[in-house]
């Protein structure tokens, strides 16, 4: 699994004159020379791994997904924030602090095609629950058709709703919340619902796993988590700004 380490490539940030401690272990990302070993499985009663192979293949091709990606990102812009899926690069990135023998409830705002999902899919416990919470109703249709896991649920709805979204599925925290929804083109008011519900739903050591195209939400994220690692993607199209957010106690 992919064990929290220093990452002297990242920068830590917190808002000026903040003081506490993260509520649990601090998040970090790994230095990019260190490659992290990941969870594909769990061990069962007797100690023996048991891959997660509950997922099916999908059924659409790369280009396909591309496609759907770039007609939605013309119909909705300021949805989507970039015309493209996220790539390999950003996704691994990503998800890299993510400890999978920990996290049983993981929540996914604005999946899209699914590139992340597959990989959450790919690596969470057979026991975990992926809730991906979806506005676009074509990409929920195309989500609900591609994916056959009984650990996924896609829901369509807003992620200002993640507490809700969560009662009706029997949960109240999560141990990650994944988002890379534009916050910088969200009106204000929404915006901030959304972060602070965010930050009542995480688990004590869980975390807000954010990526941007802008930095302008920064603020933000340090006024509401107080603990913010950042990490700067230039491999992805476009070139992105990874967030790590933790709820900070006094």
């Amino acid at each position: 699994m992919a064990v929290p380490r220093s990452a002297p490539a990242a920068e830590h940030t917190h808002p000026a004159g903040a003081a506490g401690t993260v509520r649990g272990p601090r998040l970090e990302w790994y230095p990019r020379s260190i490659i992290a070993i990941e969870c594909v499985g769990d061990l069962d009663p007797c100690g023996d791994l048991v891959q997660n192979n509950t997922q099916t293949p999908r059924r659409t091709t790369r280009k396909g997904n591309v496609l759907l990606f770039a007609r939605n990102f013309f119909r909705h812009p300021r949805m989507l924030g970039s015309i493209v899926p996220s790539s390999r690069f950003l996704i691994r990135q990503l998800l890299q602090p993510i400890n999978w023998a920990r996290a049983r409830v993981i929540v996914e705002y604005g999946p899209g095609v699914g590139g992340i999902t597959a990989e959450v899919l790919r690596h969470m416990r057979q026991d975990a629950t992926l809730i991906a919470i979806e506005m676009n109703p074509d990409f929920v249709r195309y989500l609900r058709g591609s994916f056959a896991d009984r650990r996924l649920r896609v829901v369509e709805g807003s992620a200002e709703s993640v507490d809700e979204i969560l009662h009706r599925f029997g949960y109240t925290r999560a141990n990650y919340i994944i988002s890379g929804i534009p916050f910088s083109t969200i009106p204000a008011a929404l915006r901030e619902r959304i972060l602070r519900k965010t930050c009542d739903v995480l688990e004590p050591g869980g975390a807000f796993l954010v990526y941007q195209f802008s930095t302008r939400v920064l603020e933000d994220l340090r006024r509401i988590f107080g603990y913010v690692a950042r990490r700067f993607e230039p491999l992805n199209v476009l070139p992105a700004h990874l967030f790590i957010c933790q709820a900070v106690t006094a």
